[in-house]
């Protein structure tokens, strides 16, 4: 058998390189899916495992819409803000009141650097990140004003535990000499302190359920606290990036009632140039599906379709905005 020369191999090859890359008259070619990309937090904390349910929901209908969600883990909202203004991510969890502040260019020194970012939008809250506050069974410490002239924990400076408090104490025209002691301690030190009689109680701007708080509760006798009066409320209308919290009861030894307090939700923002389409398969992904949503991970058991409305400071996305229509939630 004679060998083929080169030059009919070579063309052979090209001929068939070139009916693979391109289909056959006449066929439709294949859609490409877009990729979007879900900004969330650290591995060990709620953001991801939320934000790979949000991805999960939507990419099980991605044959029909063509979307397909991927999840980050990131440094968390500051992060995914700013990396969505740049446009390094397309969508991203972050805490209502760090959406405030980047939309307005407030807050800290790093947004007032940036100033507002006029494109960011909201997509949808998520749980509430309530202001947590736990004390000693032995501490005599039964509702908010009773941490003037105890041991506490008034948080990490720089943290948003530090910051919310700091802005609550104005409003009772409290330094941290009220306090007879006012720790700075870290999330992880807080549970160990209590239990250790070192300090009467902390405050913890946090999701729940909560293993430190959960540490605490088992550890050691101690409950939780309500956050509620007159200064509460002139506080949230001043500031309603932070909306009315409830943590069930029972979900904490030693705490078999609701506690009545405060804190800022935790939403997905994105920015007006996603296109509305997007926008509108996502917000419609975890709405539609929202039972099996809520089961995903216990922070998400409580959500109701309004109250993820709640905590924005942004407007709508316009693909939101057309969903919640058609949901009559809007």
């Amino acid at each position: 058998m004679k060998s083929v020369p080169f030059a009919k191999r070579f063309l052979f090859l090209l001929v068939l390189a070139a009916a693979l890359a391109f289909p056959a008259f006449g066929s439709s070619p294949a859609r490409a899916d877009q990729f979007v990309t879900l900004g969330t937090g650290g591995i060990s904390g709620v953001y991801y495992p939320v934000g790979g349910a949000i991805c999960r929901l939507v990419n099980k209908d991605r044959k029909t819409h063509g979307i397909r969600c991927t999840v980050e883990s990131t440094g968390a909202s500051v992060y995914n803000v700013n990396a969505i203004r740049i446009g390094d991510l397309d969508m991203g969890i972050v805490q209502g009141d760090t959406q405030h502040y980047a939309a307005t260019g407030t807050g800290s020194e790093q947004f007032a650097k940036a100033g507002p970012d006029p494109k960011l939008r909201a997509l949808f809250s998520l749980h509430a990140e309530a202001f947590t506050l736990v004390a000693r069974d032995d501490s005599g410490i039964k509702v908010f004003t009773d941490l003037a002239g105890k041991r506490v924990n008034v948080g990490d400076p720089g943290s948003g535990n530090r910051s919310t408090m700091e802005l609550l104490m104005k409003e009772y025209n409290w330094t941290d000499a009220t306090f007879s002691l006012a720790a700075n301690l870290k999330p992880a030190e807080m549970a160990g302190a209590l239990c250790d009689n070192k300090i009467d109680a902390y405050i913890y701007v946090v999701g729940h359920p909560n293993g430190s708080i959960k540490e605490a509760s088992t550890t050691c006798k101690s409950h939780l606290v309500p956050v509620t009066g007159g200064e509460v409320d002139a506080f949230l209308k001043k500031y309603p990036f932070y909306p009315a919290a409830v943590i069930p009861g029972g979900m904490y030894t030693g705490t078999p009632g609701d506690v009545q307090t405060f804190g800022p939700r935790a939403t997905v923002v994105t920015s007006a140039d996603l296109p509305e389409e997007v926008a509108y398969q996502v917000v419609k992904a975890v709405f539609s599906n929202l039972e099996e949503f809520k089961k995903l991970h216990p922070a998400l058991e409580s959500l109701t379709p309004k109250e993820m409305l709640l905590g924005n400071s942004v407007p709508f996305h316009p693909g939101a905005a057309r969903y919640f229509k058609e949901a009559g939630l809007m």
